[in-house]
C-alpha cells in the first residue's frame, strides 16, 4: 500500500482523500517513511516540516467533518529551500544563511498551502540556486535517484530527486536558465516554467535578475502541472512583473479545436546533441504526427544567429553581481563555496556588449514570435545528454568537448524570451537514464502547451517507470 502512495501524483491523492479512500495521515507518514529509507542515499531533504503530521491529522479531521477541501487537501508538498517557508528552515544553500527561519511563506507557498497541501520538506539545492548540480557547503551533494553517480542536476535538483524516489509528489523549484526543466530531465520527472511573470517570485532569493527567474511546478503527471500551475498563477501585489490576468483551464480543455501545428528541431542553434536525445525527440514528433497533428522539422533562424547561452551570460551576470557580493560581505572563505567565487571572478560585461545583448534577445523574442505566427507548440531537446556524472566541467558530445554550461542550450532561450516551456520523460538511454523532450508554447498559452503535453503524455512508451532504490 504504501508503494501506491508514494508513486501516486498529487491529483490521484487528493482525489484519494476525498473520497475517504486514504487519509492524510496515512498519506504524509508514507512520505515521511520513504524519506527515511532513502534519502541517506539521494540525499534530496534538507528540512522536514516538523509539523507536518499535525497539519495531516487537522487535514483528516476536516474531511470526516464533511468541511470544504481544497484542490490539495491533505497532500504534502516539498520545497526548494531557496524559497521562504515560514517558520520552517530556509538556507539558501550556504552557511552564510544557517539557521534562518523566514517569517512569512512566499506567495507561491502560500498558494499551496491555501489549496490545502501540506508543506512536508525543504529541498536540496548550489549555494545560492547558483549552478547545474545540486551541491554546497551546508548539506552537501545529492545524488540521482535512477544512478547515484549521477546529478539530478541543479538549481532545483533536490526537488527533481525527492520527486522521482518518491519522498514527495509534487513540488516547487525556481528557474533561471534551467532549473527546473532541467532536473526534470535528468531525473525522468515533469515540469513547468510558465511565462515570465505568470507566477509571483514574492519570498524568493535571490530576486536578481528578477526578470529571468521563474518558479514552477514539478511533478509526477502533466495534470498536476495543471492544477498546480492554476493554483500559483497570478498577480500577488508585490511583484511588478507578475501582471497577467489571462485565464487558465486546469482541467486541459482549453484547446484548439484542430489538430495541433507542431514544430520539431534538434538544432542548429542549441549546440550538439546527443544521437539518443535528438532521437527521443523525434519520436515524440512521430507519436504526435501519427494521431494525426501536422508536425513537421523546423529552424528558428534567430537561434542560429544569436547564441542565447552568450546573450543571457552578458546580461545576467553583471545583474546578480550585487545581491552575491552582499550576502558574502565580512563572511570568511570558509562559508563561501565554489559558484559565489566563480560567479563574483567573471568579468564585467561593457556597456556596448550589453547593449548589444539586449538587442540581440529582442531578435531572439521576434524570431520565436515569427515561428508561433504559424505553429501552436515547439518540441526540442531538454538537455543535450542524459544526467551526467558528479563533478564534471566539460562534456563531449558526439566527438565535441563543450563547456557544462552548454548543458542550457536549449532551456535558456525561455528565460531570454519568457516564453513557457514544459519538461517530460518520452525515452531511456542505451544505461537506463531518462530522456526528456522540452515542450514550447506562445507566450502566456499555458492551456495550448499543457494540452500538447497531455496528449503526448499519452502516447509516451515510458509511463509508470520509477527508480528501484
Amino acid at each position: 500500500m504504501t508503494q501506491d502512495i508514494i508513486f501516486t501524483d498529487a491529483t490521484g491523492l487528493a482525489e484519494l482523500i476525498r473520497t475517504k479512500q486514504l487519509s492524510p495521515v496515512e498519506v504524509v507518514k508514507a512520505h515521511l517513511d520513504r524519506i527515511a529509507a532513502v534519502d541517506t542515499k539521494v540525499n534530496a531533504i534538507v528540512t522536514v516540516a516538523e509539523d507536518a503530521l499535525e497539519a495531516a491529522t487537522s487535514a483528516e479531521a476536516a474531511v470526516l467533518a464533511g468541511e470544504g477541501l481544497g484542490p490539495l487537501h491533505g497532500v504534502p508538498f516539498t520545497v526548494k529551500d531557496s524559497i521562504d517557508t515560514a517558520g520552517v528552515l530556509t538556507q539558501r544553500g550556504s552557511p552564510i544563511f544557517r539557521g534562518r527561519v523566514p517569517d512569512a511563506d512566499a506567495t507561491s507557498v502560500a498558494r499551496m498551502k491555501k489549496a490545502g497541501g501540506i508543506l512536508l520538506a525543504k529541498t536540496n539545492l548550489p549555494e545560492f540556486s547558483y549552478w547545474i548540480e545540486s551541491d554546497n557547503l551546508l548539506s552537501g551533494r545529492s545524488n540521482n535517484p535512477w544512478n547515484l553517480e549521477r546529478t539530478p542536476g541543479g538549481s532545483s535538483g533536490g526537488e527533481s530527486a525527492a520527486i522521482a524516489a518518491g519522498m514527495s509528489p509534487l513540488g516547487l523549484g525556481t528557474d533561471l536558465a534551467i532549473s527546473v526543466r532541467g532536473p526534470a530531465a535528468q531525473t525522468g520527472i515533469v515540469s513547468l516554467k510558465a511565462t515570465h511573470g505568470r507566477v509571483p517570485m514574492t519570498g524568493i532569493w535571490p530576486r536578481a535578475p528578477r526578470r529571468f527567474w521563474h518558479v514552477g511546478p514539478m511533478a509526477r503527471s502533466i495534470r498536476d502541472l495543471a492544477l498546480a500551475f492554476s493554483l500559483l498563477a497570478g498577480p500577488d501585489g508585490e511583484d511588478a512583473f507578475a501582471t497577467s490576468t489571462v485565464p487558465f483551464d486546469a482541467g486541459l480543455g482549453a484547446a484548439p479545436d484542430r489538430k495541433l501545428r507542431v514544430g520539431w528541431m534538434v538544432g542548429p542553434g542549441f549546440g550538439p546533441i546527443d544521437t539518443e536525445v535528438a532521437a527521443t525527440v523525434r519520436a515524440a514528433a512521430e507519436a504526435l504526427k501519427g494521431e494525426g497533428h501536422h508536425v513537421e522539422e523546423v529552424r528558428i533562424p534567430a537561434l542560429e544567429r544569436d547564441c542565447a547561452l552568450d546573450v543571457f551570460n552578458k546580461l545576467h551576470v553583471m545583474e546578480m553581481k550585487p545581491a552575491f557580493r552582499e550576502a558574502i560581505a565580512g563572511r570568511p572563505d570558509s562559508e563561501i563555496y565554489t559558484m559565489a567565487r566563480t560567479m563574483l571572478s567573471l568579468p564585467d560585461t561593457s556597456i556596448e556588449d550589453y547593449v548589444a545583448a539586449e538587442q540581440a534577445a529582442e531578435r531572439l523574442r521576434d524570431g520565436y514570435a515569427g515561428y508561433f505566427r504559424d505553429h501552436d507548440v515547439l518540441l526540442t531537446p531538454v538537455l543535450p545528454v542524459p544526467a551526467h556524472r558528479h563533478g564534471i566541467r566539460e562534456l563531449v558530445v558526439n566527438g565535441e568537448t563543450v563547456d557544462l554550461t552548454y548543458l542550457q542550450g536549449a532551456t535558456v532561450p525561455l528565460n531570454v524570451t519568457g516564453l513557457p516551456g514544459l519538461s517530460m520523460r518520452f525515452g531511456t538511454s542505451r544505461d537506463g537514464l531518462p530522456i526528456n523532450v522540452q515542450m514550447v508554447g506562445r507566450w502566456q498559452a499555458e492551456s495550448t502547451l499543457l494540452h500538447a503535453a497531455s496528449l503526448l503524455e499519452g502516447l509516451s512508451p515510458v509511463r509508470g517507470l520509477h527508480p528501484s532504490l
